[in-house]
């Protein structure tokens, strides 16, 4: 899909609305994206190459992500059947999680960012990750819920 279409879809989707089912804590968190997953690589010494974004909100099901380019290399992170591993940086430590992309588009340098924004749905993450993730994403929600 070209950047036209894709800039379209987007402002449907702001006019139309939010289909998601999970609500989304408005929240940003900086984070290391690498398309491999550092845990399993064999070769300690071996750099993996990796990309800093930060995100834009967060469900217990997937997060949307900014980052400032949409390849590592010669490779697209949003890609078909492609898996992001991501280190979120928590307020209390960072977690470790796979994500899947499902949408991407480009930022427009009116929407405060520059770069893209991928949608990602939550593929893996390890249960005390996952465990303290959830309690975060629940903990923000109810802040801004009172707000």
């Amino acid at each position: 899909m070209s950047e036209l279409p894709r800039r379209i879809v987007s402002r449907l989707r702001r006019f139309i609305g939010n289909r998601r089912r999970n609500r989304r804590a408005q929240v940003r968190l900086n984070f290391t994206l690498r398309l491999s997953d550092p845990r399993t690589t064999s070769n300690g010494s071996r750099r993996i190459p990796s990309i800093d974004g930060h995100t834009l909100d967060i469900s217990a099901n997937g997060m949307a992500l900014i980052v400032p380019a949409i390849r590592i290399g010669e490779h697209y992170l949003a890609g078909d059947d492609r898996r992001l591993h991501v280190s979120l940086k928590l307020p209390d430590g960072p977690v470790e999680l796979t994500v899947a992309p499902v949408r991407y588009e480009s930022l427009e340098e009116d929407q405060g960012d520059i770069g893209y924004l991928i949608g990602t749905r939550i593929v893996d993450m390890n249960p005390p990750d996952r465990s303290r993730f959830e309690e975060y994403v629940a903990t923000v929600l109810a802040t801004q819920s009172a707000n």
